[in-house]
């Protein structure tokens, strides 16, 4: 057994090398490669001091060479076995950092890229402790340099009886074998770097031709996301009751999967697909720190909503539409139950009841929002649906209606409606939201992507909306966030601003 153990612990310390190994010549072949971006993603108590080094550039100067000839040098020793406590003690400290900035704690693991599925424990901490292992292990359990230099060391000391000659060659050749039993890894770790990097090269010649038709998020190596350090200010706040909002309010349909897509059938599916719910709280995560300070959507989201706020102590406020079960009234029993910070009657079923002439179920819902203390609303994509609540006096604290011109190619104003339009009329809809003195949210404002954002933001400011809804994506947030700071920096409105 003795035997067998040697040589899976001398294999098990050689992958580990080969992993160390592997990770700094990685970063050393990478141009620009830096730990700063890793270190401002950490989340956890010690955030704060990864912050703070990451701010200053001494000290990432230190901080990366350590990292990238740190690994080189650890996964050398480990390759070959010589100096084997000491680079394992080195290798456990590097480890320990890691762990502690990025711990697969419930609420801390968003916004990275993980292999599996982690809970307390993932690789990193498994490499942690067997580098431990390694680093009290005596010396004759593991194959190596060391070990070879010890036994020489030994030999010279207590210069035994010396056995026949060539029986002494062959147990001196025999051990020497075992000791560089690592040298045919580091030829196949050799020849495996050289592949990758033949094979990055051939990616590279193809992806930095400019020649692509056309460039998506799927076509990573053009594709640049913006950086928080690209945003250009704060957005602005207004109220609504006794609360504040940005601006800029998030849409929830990109992220629950309800997407206005005309006639592309698959996209609804595609969102869902994407939208995982990491990528929610991560996209959350990225919104509020943008500035972004609210969401609206169904009350069906609530738990992930609820999820958002657990795990990482974020404070975006959730506003409901209400749209749930059997109506209006219904929605706001659930959005209530699950913590939202104000609730509207969703659009279509407004749109419905008053269709119906069935104004009473609206001002029943608003008395039952406002008795529990929430701003309440009321959203329309008809603007008769908002005349016909002003006309019987039901008065909410806020409301939710599209906005958009039909200056793009689909709207075909004259036409059967196909999920093209979402504001039927907007000039009526401007004159008369207007003349209202509560606070609005227009929603809808891009046509659901037919309009660019810096025309449809401006043209929802400049024509008196208070707020915008705007359904977003991780990699838009922090543009749409500049190109409201420039509408608003920009805007020309009639209207006061109210809230």
């Amino acid at each position: 057994m003795k035997k067998y153990s040697i040589y899976l612990l001398t294999g098990l310390r050689i992958l580990v090398g080969w992993h160390f190994l592997y990770e700094g010549i990685a970063k050393l072949m990478t141009p620009g490669w830096s730990a700063k971006l890793y270190l401002l993603g950490s989340r956890w108590v010690f955030s704060d001091v990864f912050h703070r080094m990451a701010e200053s550039d001494a000290i990432m100067k230190i901080v990366d060479f350590m990292n990238i000839w740190g690994l080189i040098l650890v996964g050398i020793s480990l390759f070959l076995g010589l100096l084997t406590r000491w680079s394992s003690i080195a290798g456990a400290l590097l480890l320990f950092f890691y762990f502690v900035a990025y711990p697969p704690i419930p609420g801390y693991t968003f916004g990275t890229v993980m292999e599996g599925s982690y809970v307390w424990v993932n690789k990193t901490l498994i490499e942690f402790f067997i580098l431990l292992v390694f680093a009290f292990i005596p010396f004759g359990f593991l194959f190596g340099v060391d070990r070879l230099l010890k036994s020489w060391k030994e030999e010279k000391a207590n210069a035994p009886v010396p056995l026949e000659k060539n029986e002494t060659s062959s147990l001196q050749r025999r051990e020497v074998l075992r000791n560089l039993i690592s040298v045919p890894f580091l030829g196949a770790f050799a020849y495996a770097a050289y592949k990758k990097q033949r094979w990055d090269s051939y990616e590279e010649k193809f992806l930095n031709t400019g020649e692509t038709d056309a460039v998506s998020g799927a076509t990573l190596k053009s594709f640049n996301f913006s950086s928080l350090d690209d945003l250009k200010g704060e957005i602005p706040k207004g109220k609504i009751g006794d609360l504040d909002f940005s601006r800029l309010i998030m849409g929830g349909n990109l992220i629950g999967g309800w997407a206005h897509s005309r006639d592309l059938i698959y996209v609804s599916r595609l969102v869902k697909e994407y939208h995982s719910d990491e990528r929610v709280i991560m996209t959350l995560q990225l919104a509020e720190r943008c500035g972004v300070d609210s969401i609206i959507t169904n009350p069906s989201l609530g738990r992930i909503m609820n999820k958002y706020w657990h795990e990482t102590g974020g404070k975006i406020k959730f506003i409901s539409d209400c749209g749930y079960g059997k109506g209006f009234l219904e929605g706001i029993e659930k959005s209530q139950e699950v913590g939202a910070s104000a609730m509207y009657c969703q659009g279509g079923i407004a749109d419905r009841m008053a269709q119906n002439n069935d104004f009473e179920t609206i001002q029943k819902g608003v008395d039952l929002i406002r008795s529990y203390g929430k701003p309440a609303g009321i959203g329309a994509h008809k603007i008769e649906t908002i005349q016909g609540c002003v006309e019987r006096g039901i008065k909410p604290d806020f409301w939710v209606k599209t906005l958009h011109h039909h200056n793009y190619w689909s709207a075909q104003p004259n036409a059967e409606q196909h999920d093209n339009m979402f504001c039927f009329k907007p000039t009526e809809t401007i004159k008369f939201m207007n003349q209202l003195e509560e606070p609005w949210i227009a929603f809808k404002v891009l046509a659901a992507g037919a309009i660019s954002p810096q025309e449809g933001f401006k043209f929802a400011f400049d024509n008196g909306a208070d707020f915008i809804c705007v359904g977003m994506y991780d990699f838009q947030i922090v543009e749409d966030c500049n190109m409201v700071v420039d509408s608003l920096a920009n805007v020309n409105r009639i209207r006061p601003w109210r809230g």
